[in-house]
């Protein structure tokens, strides 16, 4: 990069500064990890909108980190973040308002430009396909009082949960190496979650409306649209985006169950995808794909990423595999499909193929793609945009 551009950058693009952090302290945002060394003081040329930000404390040798503490932010051009190390409670503590202005000017004059790590402007479009739809909305509805995201304080709220082996396994995993603070720091309430109820009941209906309810949660997700999303699927997928996030990221176990709460929600719904809502279908199906492409990459070219996912999570007995499977499947029944939406679908399917070695049955409609034109099981694909497939 030429230094005028370089300059540039650092002047428009955000900052945050990160004052007296421990050496050996793992400091990451969005997709980039750094090591802090003796001279770091933070990280420049970030650009604007939303960031999750997240941390993990260190013994003095390097060797040993306590679970992750996180928090989202939604920052203008040349916006100045500053945080300064709290040693007894070993996270990063705002500092005041004097301070802050103090501080800001200064890293405007360029004070603190050469302890300052660059932000790799090539993995960005990575972070913006993952948080596309999280907005300073999402976050402020969403986000624990205080912001700080971290396992430390889910012990509660996710004890009763009934988990798989896997889900098992990260929570024990996840209470290894606790901190000094973490008795306080377990008093704090997580995250403000949308509730997904797992069964849907309802008084005065027969049982097999109760029954068909179940099976296709078509009418929870529109019930769920009205009351607590007013209406906004944007809200819905920036909340999918904002769990997905804070788990991989951010290490949170309420967040996995929110993510999966939503991800069974969805992908239950019969009518909904190819009927009443094919456009918010599209974009779950490019969410989703875009997350798994991301939590699955095998060969990441630095080992300065956050942990990704193990396949364990995603094995062929998981939640995902069975859903994936059903929801395939209802598109042998379909007589008309959106373009847009198969093309999403299939390209989802392949990844799954491709990554995990998942098997789906090969008649799939998934594959209409391939079908010859007079085949009369071929699935009708209307064509809404010139990026549809033609079959």
């Amino acid at each position: 990069m030429d230094p005028q551009t370089a300059l540039e950058l650092v002047k428009h693009g955000v900052t945050l500064l990160f004052l007296d952090v421990p050496q050996y302290t793992l400091v990451a945002i969005d997709t980039q990890m750094f090591s802090v060394g003796p001279a770091f003081k933070g990280i420049k040329m970030i650009p604007p909108g939303t960031h999750f930000v997240y941390y993990s404390s260190s013994s003095r040798d390097g060797k040993e980190f306590s679970p992750i503490i996180g928090f989202f932010i939604d920052v203008g051009p040349s916006e100045v973040i500053v945080r300064k190390w709290d040693q007894q409670d070993e996270r990063l503590v705002k500092v005041s308002e004097e301070e802050e202005e103090r501080y800001s000017l200064a890293v405007k004059n360029l004070e603190f430009d050469r302890l300052l790590g660059p932000y790799n402007l090539s993995y960005y479009e990575d972070w913006k396909r993952l948080s596309n739809f999280i907005t300073k909305s999402v976050i402020e509805r969403l986000e624990p009082v205080g912001g700080e995201i971290t396992v430390e304080c889910e012990n509660e709220m996710v004890r009763n949960i009934p988990k798989m082996p896997m889900e098992k396994a990260l929570d024990e995993q996840l209470k290894v190496g606790k901190s000094a603070s973490s008795v306080v720091k377990s008093q704090r309430k997580g995250c403000y979650y949308t509730s997904i109820p797992r069964v849907v009941k309802c008084k005065g209906i027969s049982g097999q409306e109760l029954t068909s309810l179940n099976l296709d949660k078509t009418q929870l997700l529109e019930n769920l649209l009205a009351k607590d999303y007013g209406g906004s699927e944007d809200l819905l997928l920036g909340e999918l985006q904002f769990s997905f996030i804070a788990f991989l990221m951010g290490q949170s176990l309420e967040a996995f169950f929110q993510w999966k709460s939503l991800v069974s929600l969805l992908l239950g719904c019969t009518k909904a995808p190819f009927h009443t809502r094919t456009q918010l279908f599209t974009k779950f199906i490019k969410v989703i794909f875009y997350q798994l492409k991301y939590g699955l990459q095998k060969d990441r070219a630095d080992e300065t990423g956050p942990v990704l996912l193990d396949d364990s999570w995603l094995s062929a007995e998981s939640f995902l595999h069975h859903l994936c499977k059903d929801f395939f499947s209802l598109l042998q029944d379909e007589s008309v499909v959106d373009g847009d939406l198969l093309k999403w679908i299939r390209k989802f399917k392949e990844l799954l193929e491709s990554n995990l070695g998942w098997e789906f049955q090969q008649s799939s409609a998934v594959d209409g793609m391939y079908f010859e034109e007079n085949d009369e099981f071929a699935p009708v694909v209307e064509m809404l945009d010139d990026e549809a497939p033609s079959v």
